[in-house]
């Protein structure tokens, strides 16, 4: 299994697109993203390199394996 590396905020927000999640809002520098069936949001802020701290939190808050999250970045790409 790859490891989790810190990722452009792009191509972040297209692994989580690619899981049915969508753009709700932005607020400051932070864009905002909803599923039906889920009750938080995913957040995720414009930096140019996202942390792997604030990957696994939304991996978490959207109930998504690593499994799952490296088949959708690798059709990110």
């Amino acid at each position: 299994m790859p490891r989790l590396v810190a990722i452009n905020h792009t191509l972040l927000a297209k692994v989580f697109v690619a899981d049915g999640w969508v753009y709700k809002r932005t607020k400051g520098d932070h864009d905002v993203y909803t599923k039906d069936g889920f009750i938080r949001p995913i957040v995720i802020p414009r930096y140019e390199e996202i942390g792997i701290d604030i990957i696994t939190s939304n991996m978490r808050t959207a109930g998504m394996s690593r499994e799952r999250y490296f088949e959708l970045l690798e059709a990110a790409r």
